[in-house]
């Protein structure tokens, strides 16, 4: 944890404790300060908080009260604006304590899940996914993020096919349907035959399993020497599997869907350049697989706000995502949304999480 995050977490611990000690009207002008920003994005005045208030405050009274949770750093003045607004650690704060969490309607519930499920029938699996990603994005109205272990993926067949000058193409085909294509070296000295071999050898053994498996199978086999292949042969059928499983973020499929929705909000141009720096980030694909990578530890929802990750430092941004497992409950990938801060939570919260646990189900 960098400094900044200790200095961060500390922030937020020592609020924590302040907002814990708030009396009832305390709590109620910070729930109302921060519940006007995620339905305006105003800011809000003593005099016009003291007209809603369910207790009779004069605007002094509110004035006094708002001094106190600035101090506590859950509420700033932005410009010279009498109104005030919640601050990144009021934001969450509120989100973790005060956010009342509704559930997703019946129309949304039945239009997630007839769209999830023409999809898992008729789709490759990255498309499947893609489709989850676009509807989250429609229904949310913020960018859709799916992030998805290619290792996962379920294995058809392979094939290797001699290109010359010490190179083949390696071909692996899903379950889905879903091909995919990768250049792997040939060894010195390697018989012609050989790429037919490896191709046969590989396919006798792959049928049904995850990438994952198949690998973590023939390289236990070729290992324990019970494998009837030569050396070179078996050099290029582990080549060809560890080129597929890849490294890192080769490993991951990222899938951004309904950037334009970011653009619908846009009202000055503050708005436009927070919004261009959230596409910069959108292109930096390493630190977001980064992100969700931190997401597929999680059990259940987890909330980035701004500043609270290195990716949305300048962005002013939020990211709502959840992992999701595959029937046999291990994590595949993570799916969710990335908006403005002043996002409508207590909708999104539970559609994120109720599509990440109807995908587990459905994936082809």
């Amino acid at each position: 944890m960098g400094h900044s995050d200790v200095k961060g977490a500390k922030l937020v611990a020592e609020a924590a404790v302040g907002l814990r000690q708030l009396n009832e009207r305390s709590r109620e002008i910070f729930k109302r300060i921060v519940e006007t920003y995620l339905e305006t994005g105003e800011p809000v005045g003593s005099r016009n908080l003291s007209r809603a208030l369910p207790m009779t405050l004069s605007p002094a009274s509110v004035r006094n009260v708002m001094s106190d949770l600035e101090s506590l750093g859950l509420i700033y003045a932005p410009h010279t604006s009498a109104g005030r607004l919640p601050t990144q650690t009021g934001l969450r704060l509120f989100i973790d304590g005060l956010l009342e969490i509704g559930d997703i309607t019946e129309a949304e519930r039945s239009q997630i899940e007839s769209r999830m499920a023409v999809g898992g029938r008729n789709r490759a699996i990255e498309d499947f996914f893609a489709e989850a990603g676009e509807m989250l994005s429609g229904l949310s109205r913020c960018a859709g993020v799916v992030l998805v272990d290619k290792q996962s993926k379920r294995l058809r067949q392979v094939e290797f096919v001699n290109l010359g000058g010490g190179k083949a193409l390696a071909v692996l085909v899903g379950e889905d349907g879903d091909v995919e294509n990768r250049i792997v070296t040939i060894p010195p000295g390697l018989p012609p035959t050989a790429l037919n071999e490896a191709t046969n050898y590989i396919n006798a053994r792959i049928g049904g399993l995850t990438l994952a498996e198949a690998r973590i199978r023939i390289e236990a086999e070729i290992e324990a020497h019970r494998a009837q292949l030569d050396e070179l042969t078996a050099r290029v059928v582990t080549e060809g599997l560890a080129t597929w499983s890849g490294d890192g973020g080769d490993r991951q499929s990222l899938i951004v869907c309904g950037r334009a929705h970011l653009l619908e909000d846009v009202r000055v141009m503050e708005d436009l350049e927070r919004v261009r720096l959230l596409f910069e980030d959108l292109d930096a694909k390493k630190d977001l697989i980064h992100l969700l990578g931190l997401a597929e530890r999680a059990d259940g929802v987890r909330i980035f706000i701004g500043s609270e990750n290195k990716l949305f430092s300048l962005s002013g941004s939020a990211l709502i995502v959840s992992p999701f497992a595959d029937t046999e409950q291990k994590i595949v990938g993570v799916l969710g949304v990335i908006g403005p801060t002043r996002l409508n939570y207590a909708r999104i919260i539970p559609m994120v999480d109720y599509t990440a646990r109807l995908l587990g189900r459905l994936a082809p």
